[in-house]
């Protein structure tokens, strides 16, 4: 049952993003997502010995695709949080990291019910809504292209994902993830960033520790049920970072985004129904 790891999976990906979006603000986005990634990381490595599995050449070689594709999408993603209005560049990112697995899993093959269909009819609605009446200056539109870029490298992560062995465990996630970092590593030494305030180091390190976990409750998602399901419901976690950057930061809420966060309920009650 999907619903079961892909809800809390939303909530994680929605903490753990307005977490590094926010240090993203007081410093460079390669550095946060440098330091998440390694706490990520961390917090992996004894993960793996919970839910073994067979640490194959498929496993590996896809979860490294997949760890390219997903520091991609977090590079870009947190530099559109730091520069733009969140409620636009999360929102974005979400519908497209939704819609690409969707097209793939009907691709190859899935039929959701007439539940499922309409969940994820309302969960994308519910995406949509999170921005409508946000500012449209030149930084929201920066945040727009830094949003869809992020999106595609999320949608890519989640595809890949879906495609390794199920018995693999969390091994690909630790492959992409060993990557990522030695990846951003070399770079962030290469450019000599120095570090930053110790808050900004904290929510880095929360980031990187929840997206991490949201990471292992969606491929357990991805292995309980469909594709195009589990990566619609995670994508919901856009209203977590809308919601996080109203209570926090003191963006306005339009009357349009708290309806969305009503729809993305309503979602979450079908896809859990149907799944």
């Amino acid at each position: 049952m999907p619903a079961v790891f892909a809800g809390p999976a939303a909530l994680a990906y929605g903490v753990a993003d307005f977490a590094g979006g926010l240090a993203a603000r007081g410093t460079s986005a390669l550095r946060v997502t440098a330091v998440a990634q390694f706490a990520g990381l961390l917090a992996l490595v004894p993960a793996v010995w919970v839910l073994p599995g067979h640490p194959s050449a498929a496993a590996l070689g896809i979860g490294m695709l997949a760890g390219l594709a997903g520091v991609t999408g977090l590079l870009l993603y947190f530099r559109g949080l730091a520069v733009g209005p969140m409620g636009v560049v999360a929102p974005l990112s979400a519908v497209v990291g939704a819609g690409l697995p969707l097209v793939v899993g009907v691709l190859l093959g899935e039929r959701p019910g007439p539940a499922m269909l309409i969940g994820m009819l309302v969960a994308l609605v519910a995406i949509v809504l999170a921005t409508a009446g946000t500012r449209r200056d030149a930084a929201a539109g920066t945040g727009l292209a830094l949003g869809l870029g992020s999106g595609i490298g999320f949608g890519l992560f989640f595809i890949a994902l879906d495609a390794t062995p199920p018995d693999s465990g969390l091994w690909p996630l630790l492959a992409g993830r060993m990557l990522s970092t030695a990846l951003l590593a070399i770079v962030v030494a290469a450019r000599g960033q120095r570090g930053g305030p110790f808050r900004g180091r904290r929510l880095m390190i929360a980031s990187g520790v929840l997206d991490s976990g949201a990471n292992v409750l969606f491929l357990l998602a991805t292995r309980t049920g469909s594709l195009s399901v589990s990566a619609v419901l995670v994508s919901l976690y856009p209203v977590v970072v809308v919601l996080l950057a109203r209570i926090v930061l003191r963006e306005r809420l339009t009357g349009l985004q708290l309806t969305s966060v009503g729809l993305a309920l309503t979602a979450s009650v079908l896809l859990a129904s149907g799944g």
